[in-house]
């Protein structure tokens, strides 16, 4: 089977010759990753190759004016959202700051700058789907269509949870006209690729290890309405949904069967009712899933027969029946033992075979 070919049959639960494999890092142990195998450091597509990964996402690039004014020190995305450098014994990694907008008012949020959908490089994209066509191509990413997450970048978390509690007009605008951005992008995406993207990604974290992060009522009120858009978007185009979500999520599942969402993301087994054999008995004739190799347990915390023992496992309570994808749960990080991944890898490959 080409990749295309492996994930769709897998998202429809048919039977493929062997799991959907992803691979999501940090630049750490990518880099180390890349030495281990004789790559060059820039060679994604090699390393791609190695690992047998089956999908690749579609990101139509910016090429619009600056829309924020520099600050030494940081870096500001499209969105205004700012980071700066922290450094840990790993290595390090760019963590949110300043918070510009967390006592916005509604006014001072309606002339904030955001990009527009015009000011995308398309054709590129497009020429992107071409060359990749053999994979599984997604449109979209985790933070596409999400509120808490994105809000919380620029207005702080605490202040994104009492926005959502008290319907804080000036939140949900930014969050609105985020995702109308989003949304214009995915539409002539979708149009102008003409039956070359296979899944839409969407995101939002909605747990902490311990359980919801939000209530039913409230995501209900809040959440839904906003991600089922996106979700008609892609099912207008015949493609099915994956939606990302950190921690103990699986009490939102019923509402995103509902919604239409075909598949789950991330998958994280230590959270609550987040352990692989639990999801696969509640919701597995019902949705796909994409995740369940822990970035916090074996792969980090243990030896490589530890790892080998952790993807067999999954891979037997997740395999049956199909509806698996192979991936770490979130971007594997830095303080990761470069043979720990490597022997993840190779035991998909050995005992992830169907035929």
């Amino acid at each position: 089977m080409t990749s295309k070919e492996r994930v769709l049959t897998t998202f429809r639960h048919g039977i493929p010759d062997r799991v959907p494999i992803d691979y999501l890092a940090n630049p750490g142990i990518d880099g180390r990753l890349k030495k281990h195998f004789g790559l060059q450091p820039g060679d994604d597509e090699g390393l791609r190759r190695l690992l047998g990964v089956d999908f690749f996402e579609i990101i139509p690039q910016y090429t619009g004016p600056p829309l924020h004014q520099e600050i030494p020190g940081r870096k500001i995305d499209i969105w205004g959202i700012r980071t700066r450098w922290v450094e840990h014994d790993a290595g390090g990694y760019w963590d949110y700051c300043d918070f510009p907008l967390k006592d916005a008012d509604e006014e001072t949020v309606a002339r904030w700058p955001m990009p527009s959908a015009d000011h995308f490089d398309y054709a590129a994209a497009i020429s992107e789907c071409e060359r990749m066509k053999d994979y599984c191509l997604l449109i979209g990413n985790p933070g596409a269509g999400d509120m808490i997450n994105t809000a919380g970048m620029i207005r702080t978390m605490e202040q994104t949870l009492l926005d959502l509690m008290t319907d804080d007009p000036a939140a949900l605008l930014f969050m609105d006209r985020k995702n109308k951005v989003q949304l214009e992008i995915y539409s002539r995406m979708l149009e102008k690729a003409a039956g070359k993207l296979d899944v839409m990604w969407l995101g939002e974290d909605l747990g902490t290890q311990r359980g919801p992060m939000v209530s039913l009522p409230l995501f209900r009120r809040h959440i839904r309405p906003r991600h089922q858009k996106f979700v008609d978007l892609a099912r207008s185009f015949g493609i099915p949904v994956m939606i990302h979500s950190c921690g103990s999520s699986s009490w939102a599942f019923e509402d995103f069967i509902e919604m239409g969402i075909t598949a789950v993301d991330t998958l994280q087994p230590e959270a609550k009712d987040m352990a692989p054999a639990y999801l696969k008995e509640r919701y597995g004739a019902r949705l796909a899933f994409h995740g369940c190799i822990s970035t916090a347990g074996s792969v980090v915390t243990g030896t490589p027969a530890d790892v080998a023992g952790e993807v067999r496992q999954t891979l037997d309570v997740m395999m049956p029946g199909g509806g698996y994808a192979f991936s770490p749960t979130h971007m594997l990080q830095d303080n990761s033992p470069t043979e720990n991944v490597v022997t993840m890898y190779e035991t998909v490959h050995r005992f992830g075979r169907y035929i």
